[in-house]
C-alpha cells in the first residue's frame, strides 16, 4: 500500500484542491500566535470531552508549538475541528448579513456580506480562513467561496505540502544491521526456550458417558472484525426527584426539540423576559413535562461542543449544557426537529 494521501484529501472536485487540502490551507493562512492561544484555553486533557483524534494532535501542537508542522501532517478532522473554532464568529457575522439568504446565497450576495465584514474590521486573514472553510465543508456556496478566493488576491491562500500519514500496512525501512542483531536475538531465545523447556504431563482425555470425548471449553477469541458490534445506548443518570418525574424510556429520549427554556438569571436590559425558545436535547419526558440539556450559540462552564449541530440543520457552532433543566410542558407542546444517534449521545457526557 503506497503512502499517498487518502482520497478524500488527494482527490480534487474539478474546481481546484480537494476540500481537506482547502482546510489545511485555510488554517495556514491564519496567525500562528493567534491559533495557538485558542489551542491554549482548549481543556485537552485524556478526560476532556473531545475526540481522542483531535485531542491528542492538539496536544501535540500545545506542546511543540509548530503550527506549520500541525497543519501539514495531522489528521483531517484535527485540522477542521481547529479552523472552525478559528472561523467560528466569522461565519456567525456572515450568515447574519446574509440574513433570509443565509442557506443558498448568490455569489453577488455573498461578496456583499464578505465585504461588510472586511469593513467591519474582520481581518484578510480571517475571510480566506471562512472561505476555505466553507469549500472544505461543502457548503451550498461552496462555489462561491472558490471564486472569491480566485479573484481577491488580498485572501490568498498559502501552499501547503501535505505531508502523508503512513500507513499501518506500509513496511518500514529497516537498517540491515539491525534486523541482524534481531534475528541473533530470536535465535538465542529459541535456543534457550528448547534447552529449559519440559515435557508436560497429560492425563487421560476425559469421555462424555457414551464415550464420546467431552464438550469442549467455550472460546474465548476476540470476534472476527467483520462482525459488527452493537453500540449500546448509555443509560442517562437522575436524581431522585427527576427519576420521579420522567422516564428514562419514553420515546421524546434522544431526540432534539425547539422548547421555551427558562433564562437562569433574569436580563437586567430586559427583566420582564424570563425565557427563550431555544434548541435542547431530551433526556427523559413524561406525559406532563420534558427533562432537557439546553443547546446554546455560546461555549461556557459547563457546556461541550454539540457534534450534530450541521446534520440537525442548527446555523452555526453550538454547545450543549451538561445542566438538566425540568420543563413543565406535555411533550405534544415541544417541536422535534431530529434525533441523536447512539454513537452521538454516547459521545456527550
Amino acid at each position: 500500500m503506497s503512502d499517498d494521501p487518502t482520497p478524500t484529501e488527494s482527490a480534487s472536485d474539478g474546481r481546484g484542491d480537494a476540500p481537506a487540502v482547502m482546510a489545511r490551507r485555510g488554517l495556514a493562512r491564519l496567525d500562528a500566535t493567534a491559533v495557538l492561544e485558542v489551542v491554549d484555553s482548549l481543556d485537552l486533557r485524556p478526560s476532556a470531552r473531545l475526540s481522542p483524534a483531535v485531542a491528542v494532535p492538539l496536544r501535540g501542537l500545545h506542546q511543540r508549538r509548530d503550527l506549520s508542522v500541525f497543519v501539514a501532517g495531522a489528521p483531517i478532522v484535527a485540522v477542521r475541528a481547529l479552523l472552525e473554532l478559528m472561523v467560528a464568529g466569522a461565519l456567525d457575522r456572515v450568515v447574519t448579513a446574509l440574513g433570509d439568504h443565509a442557506d443558498h446565497p448568490s455569489y453577488e450576495q455573498l461578496a456583499r456580506a464578505v465585504d461588510t465584514l472586511a469593513s467591519d474590521g474582520v481581518t484578510a486573514d480571517e475571510i480566506a480562513a471562512l472561505l476555505a472553510f466553507a469549500v472544505s465543508e461543502s457548503f451550498p456556496a461552496a462555489p462561491h467561496c472558490r471564486r472569491l478566493l480566485g479573484e481577491r488576491s488580498e485572501w490568498e491562500l498559502p501552499a501547503v505540502a501535505v505531508v502523508p500519514a503512513r500507513s499501518v500496512l506500509s513496511p518500514r525501512e529497516v537498517d540491515p544491521e539491525v534486523r541482524a542483531r534481531r534475528q541473533a536475538r530470536k535465535e538465542a531465545e529459541k535456543a534457550q526456550r528448547r534447552t529449559t523447556t519440559r515435557p508436560v504431563s497429560r492425563g487421560p482425555k476425559t469421555k462424555g458417558p457414551t464415550g464420546a470425548p467431552a464438550a469442549a471449553t467455550p472460546s474465548t477469541a476476540t470476534p472476527s472484525p467483520d462482525v459488527a458490534i452493537e453500540v449500546v445506548r448509555r443509560r442517562a443518570r437522575l436524581t431522585p426527584a427527576e427519576a420521579r418525574r420522567v422516564d428514562l424510556a419514553h420515546p421524546l429520549a434522544g431526540a432534539v426539540v425547539h422548547v421555551e427554556m427558562p433564562f437562569s438569571e433574569p436580563d437586567p436590559a430586559q427583566p420582564e423576559i424570563r425565557s427563550k425558545e431555544r434548541p435542547a436535547l431530551v433526556v427523559a419526558a413524561s406525559t406532563d413535562a420534558v427533562l432537557v440539556r439546553g443547546v446554546y450559540s455560546n461555549p461556557g462552564p459547563g457546556r461541550q461542543v454539540f457534534g450534530p449541530w450541521r446534520r440537525l440543520g442548527l446555523d452555526h457552532v453550538s454547545y450543549v449544557a451538561d445542566e438538566h433543566v425540568l420543563i413543565e410542558a406535555a411533550p405534544s407542546d415541544v417541536r422535534e426537529v431530529g434525533r441523536l444517534s447512539d454513537e452521538e449521545w454516547n459521545s456527550l457526557q
